[in-house]
């Protein structure tokens, strides 16, 4: 009876013990899926890079409502694997809300995952309008969309590259070329769209898979159709590609302007050199534009250098950056990781344009898509991407290639 006694006493003093110690389950767990190896690991990385420095700063700060934010992260590469991936988030590791993706393939078969599980998700870059078009309840979007990237170009072609080229944009032959998944294949589409609304002269339309090793076929028709110049919607190896063997072939288009993705990054212009001059790109905002229109920019490159020992490598990790810190604010205002709670307080979220280090404002449709991101134009200039339009966040002038 005694020992026994003591037994119970033992038991209650460890439970007691147990109680007072601060377990995991105080913490909020929050998904990351993006595409962490393969093709697509280097944008994957550097958007991850930005979410992950936001939590930071908001644990530093003392966490959502005094609770730690912890990021799962998980490796999605392509559809199946992001299923698979968005099951063990939401159903092993219990997250409750999850950050992506980067890859609009990742998203969109991810996204169907969570909102049958009631798990909120927050896209930060992937840009395919489906993502937020199919009236999903729990999904949210920060970034711009594949239309916002489409109309941009086409609109930079009118008022930027032909002035620049002392051209008439009618009389300029246009050539469309695009990797086959949701992202090429829906900026593409709204690309042709807006040419033909404008009355421009596209020649060439092709699509190709962006896991292609030999693009110089495609090279040699948009020489042979004589395009002045060329949209490439892409990733970073089919850029590379693109570029070396038009290089092959000869062929240098007057204006070539690619569609984030490969075009925006520091390693691409390293790996070309000279062959990036004067090349324009439709992206998120990146950090060489004017500060005043981007409260906190400097900081937030002061910060990422510290932290990595280099300047960014793109604006993925700017915007994803600023979108998760958006997302930290509306959970901690939610109160509660209550998918409904969260989805109010998302719709009642306002930011003005221009007050976050991306320049964008806030504010989320009933569909989940934020109506104030937007796309800038970009040139490589001497090795660097500068901003050249609209002008209100433009830091440099536009310059005509050799």
């Amino acid at each position: 009876m005694i020992k026994t006694l003591k037994r119970l006493a033992t038991a209650a003093a460890c439970l007691t013990a147990l109680a007072a110690v601060p377990t995991q389950a105080q913490d909020i767990k929050l998904g990351a899926l993006y595409p962490f190896s393969g093709g697509l690991a280097l944008l994957g990385d550097e958007s991850f890079r930005g979410t992950q420095m936001a939590v930071d700063e908001k644990n530093a700060a003392g966490g959502i409502d005094g609770k730690k934010v912890v990021l799962v992260k998980a490796d999605a590469v392509d559809a199946n694997q992001a299923v698979g991936e968005a099951r063990r988030l939401t159903s092993v590791e219990g997250v409750s809300a999850i950050f992506g993706s980067f890859a609009s393939g990742v998203a969109t078969a991810a996204t169907q995952v969570t909102e049958l599980a009631g798990v909120p998700y927050f896209e930060l870059g992937a840009v395919a309008d489906t993502i937020t078009g199919r009236g999903l309840k729990y999904v949210f979007r920060s970034n711009s969309t594949a239309k916002s990237f489409a109309e941009r170009s086409i609109e930079s072609i009118v008022k930027v590259i032909a002035p620049t080229l002392k051209a008439d944009p009618k009389a300029l032959k246009i050539a469309i070329i695009y990797e086959d998944g949701p992202y090429g294949t829906l900026v593409s589409g709204f690309q042709k769209e807006e040419a033909k609304r404008l009355g421009l002269n596209v020649v060439e339309s092709q699509a190709y898979s962006a896991k292609s090793v030999d693009l110089s076929s495609l090279v040699l028709r948009i020489k042979g159709s004589g395009a002045d110049v060329v949209l490439q919607t892409s990733y970073q190896n089919d850029t590379l590609l693109f570029f070396r063997q038009a290089a092959s072939a000869d062929y240098k288009p007057r204006a070539v302007v690619g569609a984030g993705g490969g075009y925006s990054l520091q390693e691409t212009a390293q790996a070309l050199g000279t062959g990036i001059e004067a090349v324009y790109n439709v992206d998120f905002p990146q950090i060489t534009m004017k500060e005043t229109g981007a409260p906190g920019l400097k900081e937030f490159v002061a910060a990422y250098e510290k932290r990595f020992g280099a300047k960014p490598r793109s604006g993925h990790s700017l915007v994803n950056y600023v979108g998760a810190k958006a997302f930290l604010e509306i959970m901690a205002t939610a109160k509660s990781t209550d998918k409904d709670k969260i989805r109010q307080a998302a719709l009642a979220y306002r930011k003005p344009v221009g007050s976050s280090a991306a320049g964008w404002g806030f504010q989320f449709a009933e569909n989940g898509q934020n109506q104030f991101a937007s796309t800038n134009l970009m040139q490589w200039q001497g090795g660097k991407l500068v901003t050249v339009y609209p002008e209100a966040v433009a830091n440099a002038k536009p310059i005509a290639g050799k």
